[in-house]
């Protein structure tokens, strides 16, 4: 069964801009290096939870608890928690559409 990671975090608000260029060239990216594919990330417009949510899937719970042992997984998440507050990840059995 596929493996889903969810990622959740509120962008610092004097980092926005550099944030953003963080999640387009280096984030994504180095996700879909580490194996990591059908990334997607979702702005929340209402409510009290974390204003930003990533997640992706790979082919086994495993697999990516493998990934998100590795170095290049540390250093990947340590940079983006250099533009966010209130970082948490997780991982769930994946199924198709949206998992909280």
């Amino acid at each position: 069964m596929s493996a889903k990671v969810i990622m959740r975090w509120n962008v610092r608000q004097e980092m926005e801009s550099e944030y953003f260029e963080f999640l387009v060239h280096e984030l994504i990216p180095s996700m879909n290096k580490l194996g990591i594919s059908d990334i997607q990330v979702w702005y929340t417009a209402y409510g009290t939870c974390e204003q930003k949510m990533a997640e992706g899937v790979m082919d086994s719970t495993d697999a990516m608890l493998r990934v998100m042992q590795t170095d290049e997984w540390a250093e990947l998440t340590d940079k983006l928690q250099e533009f966010v507050l209130d970082y948490n990840q997780k991982v769930i059995a994946g199924t198709r559409g949206f998992q909280i």
